[in-house]
């Protein structure tokens, strides 16, 4: 056997190192480096299965593996090499999780403490504020211990005594930190801490922050909970106060957002409104103007899905408004497109798409759009048979 593993197993005492005497190594060979022995990963495992029995509240063992004899790699010393890290992961994250059941003790005990009658009289408050920084301390050991609910709920009862103490600042900070750790875990909770979050901070004014908090539970509804339809409200509610704190760029953000769900959800109209009042405004704008033409294009597609005489004038309008419309490819395409509707000709309006995507690729919002319209077309050929 090539190498050999050294252990320090450090006890509640002492963090140093312990005589163990394991034997000698398979070549005859004393065990070196006085404090440990020689260990097969046999007896590596038969170790460590007696560590994980020990006390979770016992102080953290401390895993070190020999330099010098760091052994070769081969397959069975690589799964060996798998097991220590494993292990020495998993008691790390249960050290760290005890640590934070402690600290949750210490706070429930300051808390129980500041409500008697004589706290009250001397520094009550002074012992809640302490509660404070100790929940917040384990919510930080319980993230460092990957349990995010754990995490979540300490950081909750921060925030509740912070509101206690009337420090609505502190009290945002906590349920956002939750809504943070509730996000890995459970979902709807998380919704449950940023609402919170918000509603102090439009108490307070603060807007902006409550438009960024409401964008994440939009990302949430969008992702997790597949809920577009709230995903949307909270979008619109987002663009709300970004437009009242003159953020307009992250308002329209957030519009466009709710423009494509819009979209595919078939609320055209909205959707129409929303691309006409971003490209309106794009138009203005030396660095935005360029992008004014996508949001066109998008708008006469969605005029398209409703009625194609719809479309036609909505081009119309679009080259008037915005001249450099007229040269895009997407103008151009929606024109052949038009003109392939009109003739009933799906090759002519599928060649058209094909050729539009071979330069410029499709993403799926306007490949759904395109297809929409396309079963129009077949549709129509379908009825005149």
């Amino acid at each position: 056997m090539r190498g050999c593993f050294r252990a320090w197993i450090g006890g509640p005492e002492s963090l140093g190192c312990v005589q163990r005497p394991w034997g000698r190594d398979p070549r005859g060979r004393a065990p070196h480096h006085g404090a440990s022995g020689w260990l097969t990963p046999v007896r590596w495992r038969r170790a460590a299965g007696g560590a994980r029995q020990n006390d979770v509240n016992a102080a953290p063992r401390v895993l070190r593996v020999c330099v010098r004899c760091r052994p070769r790699r081969s397959p069975p010393w690589d799964r060996a090499w798998q097991f220590v890290r494993t292990f020495a992961v998993v008691m790390d994250n249960s050290a760290k999780e005890a640590e934070a059941v402690a600290l949750l003790a210490e706070a429930d005990r300051k808390v129980k403490n500041s409500q008697s009658f004589f706290s009250g009289l001397f520094g009550g408050s002074s012992k809640i504020e302490e509660a404070c920084e100790i929940y917040a301390r384990a919510a930080n050991m319980f993230k460092m211990a990957k349990n995010w609910s754990a995490a979540g709920n300490a950081f909750c009862q921060a925030a509740q005594l912070h509101l206690q103490l009337q420090s609505k600042h502190d009290a945002a900070t906590s349920f956002v930190d939750a809504g943070n750790a509730f996000k890995k875990a459970d979902p709807q909770e998380a919704i449950n801490c940023l609402m919170r979050a918000i509603e102090i901070y439009t108490d307070m004014g603060r807007f902006t922050i409550a438009a960024k908090h409401h964008t994440s539970i939009a990302e949430i509804y969008e992702t997790e909970l597949v809920d577009i339809e709230k995903a949307i409200a909270h979008y619109e509610q987002s663009a709300d106060y970004y437009k009242g704190e003159e953020s307009n760029s992250s308002a329209n953000k957030c519009l466009l957002k709710v423009a494509g769900y819009a979209a595919q959800l078939e609320q055209y109209q909205k959707a129409i409104d929303i691309y006409e009042q971003v490209g309106t405004s794009a138009m203005d704008s030396p660095l935005l103007k360029y992008s004014a033409k996508d949001y066109f294009f998008k708008a006469a597609l969605c005029h398209f899905c409703i009625d194609m005489l719809n479309a036609k004038l909505a081009v119309q309008k679009y080259e008037e408004l915005f001249p450099a419309f007229s040269d895009s490819r997407e103008c151009k395409l929606v024109k052949k497109l038009l003109d392939a509707h009109e003739e009933q000709n799906v090759d002519s309006y599928t060649e058209s798409v094909k050729e539009y995507d071979s330069i410029s690729r499709l993403d799926q919002w306007l490949t759904t759009m395109l297809l929409r319209i396309k079963k129009t077309i077949q549709g129509e050929e379908e009825d005149l048979r």
